[in-house]
């Protein structure tokens, strides 16, 4: 009786497919259920990152590929700079245009500080 390693890894990249689907899943459901504008930036960047890396692991161990890998390498390097970086200054510029429900926040860094 011999181990088929490829049924293996294409067992192990289909349940990291579906967890990554799920990630994203939530991720949507965050952006449309959350009340405020920080919190669905959080959820539009934080999970469907996650759930981005899971599908194309979950590809990269299916495919078998090192075409597979650089081009899933490139597209998480691209998504992990770029997601959060877009979150932020999408927060930032809703919140200088007084689009921010600010009742929500515990602290505000970015209020004017009050001069004596």
């Amino acid at each position: 009786m011999s181990i088929d390693f490829g049924a293996i890894l294409d067992v192990v990249g289909a349940l990291m497919v579906l967890a990554g689907a799920f990630f994203t899943f939530v991720a949507a459901l965050g952006l449309v259920r959350l009340p405020d504008l920080f919190s669905r930036t959080h959820a539009a960047a934080k999970p469907q990152l996650l759930g981005l890396m899971l599908i194309l692991g979950g590809l990269t161990l299916t495919l078998r590929s090192w075409a597979w890998v650089a081009i899933s390498l490139a597209v998480l390097a691209i998504q992990m700079i770029a997601a959060p970086v877009a979150s932020h200054l999408l927060g930032r510029a809703s919140y200088r245009g007084g689009l921010a429900k600010t009742a929500f926040l515990v602290v505000d860094q970015l209020e004017p500080e009050e001069k004596d």
